[in-house]
């Protein structure tokens, strides 16, 4: 099977003085290898090429086959990382609280290392509008939303 510490070590090599950063890796069973990316300003499909190539050039499929794919993280997918939070500074998130499922939906104004800064929108035109601080480590789930 192939090694998830090497893969993880030649990503981090290969993305080092970039703007790219490392988001997850997924190794099945059968050597189906998944590699999540995402960048301070985006990710373009040469980028994910090029990270493609470089992982392949480090293994032998004569002696271990696997299957590759190398994909920016996605509209709707959990943010993972604090550097993603910074990422999205200003969009639109939805963040669900893991100790009572609270869902929070605002735009995201403040991050650093421990807590997030939403500002929620009230319901109501008079009622004011809501600065809520949420650690980082009482968030479940967290996704940038899209809104039209």
């Amino acid at each position: 099977m192939i090694d998830k510490e090497r893969v993880h070590d030649i990503v981090n090599q290969e993305l080092e003085n970039t703007d790219l950063f490392l988001i997850d890796i997924k190794i099945g069973k059968d050597n189906k290898i998944s590699v999540i990316i995402d960048g301070d300003n985006g990710v373009t499909i040469q980028n994910c090429i090029d990270l493609s190539r470089q992982i392949e050039k480090n293994f032998d499929r004569e002696v271990e086959d696997f299957e590759l794919s190398v994909m920016s993280a996605g509209i709707g997918e959990p943010l993972k990382l604090i550097r993603q939070y910074k990422k999205n500074f200003g969009k639109s998130i939805e963040i669900l609280i893991k100790e009572n499922s609270e869902k929070i939906v605002g735009e995201l104004i403040g991050v650093d290392d421990e807590k997030v800064i939403v500002k929620i929108q009230p319901k109501k035109k008079k009622e004011p509008i809501i600065e809520r601080e949420i650690l980082i480590d009482n968030i479940k789930e967290s996704k940038i939303i899209i809104l039209f």
